[in-house]
């Protein structure tokens, strides 16, 4: 790989600020990954395989251990901004590198957006008099002051986001249990279902549609220049982001399913107004509400703070124009500049649906992990004169890439067709990065990562 400068974190004065540790990174996985979000897909999921949603979300979790895996791996090695960008970069070049970039890009871009939207509609039909433009209008400025003042803030806020949800949950387990000593109960039935889907395919394509809840614990892996001790800290956030986000979310749809036993429900999509309304009543169906509220205002302070360090990365390499892109704040320490772009492209959720919206985000994350577990392989397993872990450098990177591509075969016609669209725009602009591909595209020298 051809060094062209040297303008990492860990040489020169531009450098991100190192202030994060271990708790900090865990909060801002699961703030990012909303652990909520099981109810935003819950009774769709539970229609799928037949009342086995918490089978699923084992099968789901089991899946994305390998990847998450892979990512901590790559992370303790090479401990440096720019996630799966980074690690393809360092693995197989700038040219792939740009293009594994490009594609991340889609997910992370329209993550914060996704969450705009939700607060806008969840919160117009709780104040059906102030327009949903407006609240998301709100929420994007609030997210991006505090992004720009820097991450203590999105950390500060952070926890105090995961705090409001872990005081919901504490709430919904105690009335489930409650709610549960009102008659005789089947511990078995949210494993087993109710027959109305039998065999394993249901079970794995609910476990396909469960796959999104996971998007976002390689987030975590963006802050790698912002965290203290990285090669340590960070690959534990990450595999304790999804365990802990996993446990939580099999635990939910768990009691869910004993409380509203069978598979079908009224309204799928609002599945979880049932849920509440059953056990709970209305205090807990408008605690819901704000508490899902807050998790998607989370998710989207923590997103965009992962994007535009991305794009911050980008820049620094030359990728994207570097005298915008490529510099931080002297006041924050923060790249304000991508944050601010960020922002700009959220304002498309004032416009787009929300089917449309959340059939383009898998696209960039699948990409991305497919890109990570390859990059472990070429890294560890394939390098000259690297130590070799059979068991933790191939197979644990290999089922981990299998996996993700059998998730390719779940993803919509629409998402594959939008996504390799963006792909064929990004192979344009590196074609013009690199006169043809005469020549590589310029990356900064990661050799003191390694």
């Amino acid at each position: 790989m051809t060094k062209q400068h040297s303008t990492t974190a860990a040489a020169g004065d531009d450098q991100l600020r190192r202030v994060l540790g271990l708790p900090a990174l865990v909060f801002f996985g699961l703030v990012y990954m909303v652990p909520l979000t099981i109810f935003t897909t819950y009774g769709i999921v539970t229609e799928t395989t037949g009342g086995r949603t918490a089978g699923a979300y084992l099968v789901t979790l089991a899946a994305m251990l390998f990847t998450a895996a892979s990512y901590g791996i790559m992370v303790k090695r090479f401990p440096v901004a720019g996630s799966a960008y980074s690690y393809t970069n360092i693995a197989f070049g700038p040219n792939v590198g740009f293009l594994a970039g490009w594609s991340l890009l889609l997910d992370y871009l329209f993550i914060p957006m996704i969450n705009y939207l939700l607060i806008g509609l969840f919160l117009n039909i709780a104040f059906p008099a102030v327009p949903a433009w407006v609240f998301v209008l709100v929420c994007i400025a609030l997210v991006t002051v505090l992004n720009v003042m820097g991450i203590r803030s999105v950390a500060k806020a952070s926890n105090l986001i995961v705090g409001a949800q872990v005081i919901f949950i504490v709430v919904f387990i105690a009335l489930s249990c409650h709610s549960l000593g009102n008659g005789p109960v089947d511990w078995l039935a949210p494993l087993a279902g109710d027959g109305s889907k039998p065999g394993f395919d249901p079970l794995m394509a609910g476990a396909a549609v469960l796959c999104l809840s996971f998007l976002g614990f390689d987030a975590v892996s963006t802050l790698a220049e912002e965290t203290r001790d990285a090669r340590r800290d960070v690959p534990r956030a990450i595999m304790l982001t999804t365990l802990v986000a996993g446990a939580l979310f099999t635990l939910l749809a768990y009691l869910s399913q004993l409380a509203i036993p069978g598979s079908h429900f009224d309204n799928a999509d609002a599945a979880a107004n049932e849920v509440m309304l059953q056990i709970g009543g209305q205090f807990l169906a408008n605690f819901f509400t704000a508490a899902y509220v807050a998790g998607s205002l989370g998710s989207a302070l923590a997103s965009q703070a992962a994007v535009s360090r991305i794009i911050y990365s980008m820049g620094r390499d030359r990728l994207l124009p570097e005298r915008f892109f490529g510099t931080l704040s002297a006041r924050f320490g923060t790249p304000v500049n991508a944050t601010l772009l960020v922002s700009a492209v959220s304002l498309i959720a004032l416009v787009i649906s929300l089917e449309t919206l959340a059939s383009l985000i898998s696209f960039g994350a699948l990409v991305a992990f497919s890109a990570v577990n390859m990059a472990v392989l070429r890294t560890h397993l394939l390098a000259k004169g690297q130590p070799k872990n059979l068991l933790l450098h191939g197979v644990v990177p290999l089922v981990g890439l299998a996996l993700t591509l059998w998730l390719w075969t779940s993803l919509s016609s629409l998402t594959l067709t939008i996504g390799l669209i963006w792909f064929a725009i990004g192979i344009a602009y590196l074609l013009v990065l690199t006169g043809g591909f005469r020549r590589n595209v310029k990356v900064a020298d990661f050799s003191e990562a390694g």
